[in-house]
Parts: structure tokens; C-alpha cells; sequence
């Protein structure tokens, strides 16, 4: 079905593991939802595999909930998604991959591992359901190469080309969907690199002082933004959501000590590559950043 101006405004983002939701998109989900937007949160896994940072956990504490992980994640991310306004939240249960070399990467129910064509019509599904203009998934690196955020890429970007082909997946009984915009979320290279620099003179510990972390690399070209979301009224928002993934991010993560003058611009705002449109006429202005995701269709 092509786009109807009657239709709610729909914004679906699709992740990989509890806490991706809060990097790159928390105060777009906030700001969203607080102007009415219904916001659609897909997440692939239950972050399964992974270090428990938890301080408030001891050694016994963090073995005795390293069997049922993915559930107390799963809470967590059920607070976090409150805490950002988000409408629905939902899972393609599949079990988080592992980094790369691991040995979970093996594991046959991991998401890395899926049947390709199962995976996208799960995506399929929700995305007929929801029906969203709008959908964000990852840049093809996946930010940073986890297996499973490439997977979410390669899937989201099948699932946003099938939904609003009725020859496709005629199966789910669902009425086919095409959004009209597909974003890559991105976190601009010059951002990590003067906030690393920042940090680093400002004697605050962290990656950015291993010399083999490679802080030059890091981040997406800044030539790729298209889209730059203001969120700034939303960064307390997006730090409840960070506090609500205990085992993952502590206390003292860079994010809870980072000075007042680098946290609006660093966590305030949010960017994009706007990958696909299916509107007649750009939303892109010829010089700067498109400043609303939902540009062309409100």
C-alpha cells in the first residue's frame, strides 16, 4: 500500500541488543514520541552474551545471572524503552551472535546464523503491522562490525523493499506496506574524535587512552550525514534509559561523567543517512542537514 496522509506517523527502529536503542537513537525516540509519533522499537536479540558490569553485583551475583541473561536484559530494556516514550517494543527472538571469532558465533540459534529469508519476513511482519513511514536500522558495518548489527542491516534493508510487495510474503495475511523513508543511524567521525581529545585533557579515563583502540577510525565519515535530530530537551531521558541497562553500561561510563558543555552536543543530538525515499521530491535542502526524519511527510 503506497503512503496515506491519514495514516498515524509511524516511526520503527530496528536494533541488534538491548542498549543499542540509547547510542544512537534515545533522544529520538523521546522527542518522537512526545509529539505524538508512535514509536516502534524492534529489537533482534536479548543480549544474551556479554561482560556484566553491574557494580552492584558481586562475583556469585554476576554467575548466578549469567544463565538467564537474556531475560534480565530483557527487563531492562523494558525500562529503558518506557523511559524514552517507545509505543511497542518487540523482539525477532533470535539469541545475540557473540563478537566476531567467538564461539558464539557458532551457536546455531544465533541471529548471525538465521535463515535469511525467515529473518526478513519476521521484519516483514511488524513492519505491516506497524505500517511506519519511517524506518532506522544500521549502516552496513553495523557501526562497529558485531555480527550482529551487520545482520540487521542486511535484514532491515530486504524487509523495507518486500513490506510494500504483496507478491511477497502474501503468507502473513497482512496488507503490504511500503514506509517512504529508510535511515541509516550514524555517529559522525569528528564527534568521536574531539570528544575522545576532550576527554582525554580532561584527564577522564577510557578507550580513548589505549593507543590500540584506534580513535581515528572510529565513527562514520562525516561526509555520509544527511540528517542531524535535535533532541537536547531529551538527554535526561536518554540517561535513564543508559542507568536502565545495569549489567551492561556502568556508573561511571564515560556518558554519566561527561562535562555539561560536551553532553547536549554529544548526546543531544542524533544523525542520520537518509539511504531511500520513496517521495516524489527530496527532502534534502542544498546546504546543511535535514533537521526532521519525518521531513516530506508532516
Amino acid at each position: 500500500m503506497s503512503y496515506n496522509q491519514n495514516e498515524q506517523l509511524t516511526f520503527m527502529a530496528i536494533h541488534a541488543h538491548p542498549d543499542d536503542e540509547v547510542f544512537v537513537t534515545g533522544v529520538t525516540l523521546a522527542r518522537l514520541a512526545q509529539e505524538g509519533v508512535r514509536t516502534i522499537l524492534v529489537t533482534a536479540t536479548r543480549g544474551e552474551v556479554g561482560e556484566v558490569v553491574d557494580p552492584d553485583l558481586d562475583v556469585a551475583g554476576k554467575e548466578a545471572i549469567s544463565g538467564k541473561l537474556g531475560e534480565v536484559r530483557e527487563e531492562e530494556l523494558k525500562v529503558a524503552a518506557e523511559a524514552l516514550g517507545v509505543s511497542e517494543l518487540r523482539f525477532l527472538d533470535y539469541r545475540d551472535s557473540g563478537m566476531v571469532g567467538t564461539e558464539d558465533n557458532k551457536n546455531p540459534l544465533a541471529f548471525y546464523n538465521a535463515n535469511f529469508d525467515e529473518a526478513v519476513r519476521r521484519v516483514v511482519k511488524l513492519i505491516r503491522e506497524f505500517r511506519p513511514q519511517v524506518v532506522t536500522t544500521y549502516e552496513p558495518f553495523g557501526g562497529y562490525g558485531h555480527p550482529d548489527h551487520v545482520q540487521v542491516h542486511r535484514v532491515s534493508v530486504a524487509a523495507f523493499a518486500a513490506a510494500g510487495e504483496p507478491r511477497l510474503y502474501s503468507e502473513l495475511g497482512l496488507e503490504a506496506w511500503q514506509p517512504q523513508k529508510l535511515y541509516y543511524t550514524l555517529i559522525p567521525r569528528s564527534w568521536f574524535q574531539q570528544a575522545a581529545a576532550v576527554l582525554r585533557e580532561r584527564g577522564i579515563d577510557g578507550p580513548w587512552n589505549n593507543p590500540e583502540m584506534e580513535t581515528a577510525s572510529w565513527g562514520d565519515p562525516d561526509e555520509m550525514l544527511t540528517t542531524r535530530f535535535d533532541g537536547q530537551d531529551f538527554i535526561e531521558q536518554k540517561l535513564t534509559a543508559f542507568r536502565a541497562h545495569k549489567t551492561q553500561i556502568a556508573p561511571d561510563n564515560f556518558m554519566f561523567v561527561m562535562p555539561e558543555d560536551m553532553r547536549r552536543e554529544g548526546l543531544g543530538f542524533e544523525f542520520f543517512f537518509l539511504a531511500q525515499s520513496k517521495l516524489s521530491q527530496s527532502t534534502l535542502p542544498t546546504e546543511g542537514y535535514e533537521e526532521d526524519l519525518f521531513a516530506g511527510l508532516r
